[in-house]
């Protein structure tokens, strides 16, 4: 299966940036910091299996390490391109350290917002209350454009995820909610994920960095944050006031760190 992406073109840069979003979202998640970052790069955003604009074909292999190199073909075949930076959020952030691992050639830096895999140990079942935000989203999905004008709503939907939930736009809450309610992949790839964690080497010439949250719910310090997992060269920072997805609590932020790992401002 091929991938649906899109891009969006820089007017002076030839550098090109693949976002890769998490389990249960959709290229939409990067909206709040595409418009600075096509600015510097030609931007592309991907949809994972049964995600987003994607299908879900069951005969997909949904571990992380299948995936990154769906991810790497679907670029090429999509827009002819087989050499770029990556930024992944939660999922896609353990997907774009797998290609950096598996395909040193194709990557140029990596940059993980929150990434999965990067647990004490494997997990042999699905997290504790994975179908709760699964279901909830399915529930409302009819009237889900209605639903994230009440205030209530978007605390029950998003106070675990963000310290900074009362600052959303509706936009992102409706985004994240359809997203999460019509990922047919959510499931396949929790599945992927089990008895496996980020554990393989990364050339020190591929700049890494990963970027955790201070609030971060989803995937805490005690147990999801093991930074030996990583290189040696591996750049880590925490920052304040954000949650699992630091595109949405701090989103400049993330772009100075991108646009550092990247080197695109040298």
């Amino acid at each position: 299966m091929t991938l649906s992406t899109r891009s969006y073109s820089s007017p002076t840069s030839k550098d090109v940036l693949v976002l890769v979003h998490g389990l249960g979202s959709a290229a939409t998640a990067w909206k709040p910091i595409i418009p600075s970052l096509s600015e510097k790069f030609n931007v592309i955003t991907v949809d994972l299996p049964g995600h987003g604009q994607s299908t879900f074909d069951p005969a997909q292999a949904m571990d992380p390490q299948s995936l990154a190199l769906l991810l790497r073909d679907s670029v090429k075949e999509n827009h002819g391109i087989d050499q770029f930076h990556l930024v992944g959020n939660s999922l896609g952030g353990w997907i774009s350290l797998e290609l950096a691992s598996l395909a040193p050639a194709n990557v140029k830096s990596v940059i993980g917002l929150a990434p999965a895999g990067l647990w004490l140990a494997p997990y042999s079942a699905r997290y504790p209350g994975t179908a709760v935000a699964k279901a909830l989203a399915k529930a409302i999905k009819v009237v889900a454009p209605f639903v994230v004008d009440i205030e209530y709503a978007r605390k029950v939907g998003f106070a675990d995820v963000s310290p900074r939930w009362k600052d959303f736009s509706k936009e992102i809450c409706l985004d994240a909610t359809m997203a999460m309610a019509t990922s047919a992949g959510y499931y396949p790839a929790w599945d992927g994920m089990l008895k496996r964690r980020f554990d393989s080497p990364i050339n020190s010439d591929i700049p890494v960095t990963v970027i955790f949250g201070d609030s971060d719910n989803t995937l805490p310090a005690r147990d999801c944050q093991e930074r030996t997992l990583l290189p040696e060269h591996a750049q880590w920072f925490i920052f304040a006031e954000t949650g699992h997805a630091p595109m949405w609590d701090s989103p400049q932020l993330c772009i100075e760190k991108i646009f550092e790992t990247t080197g695109i401002l040298k």
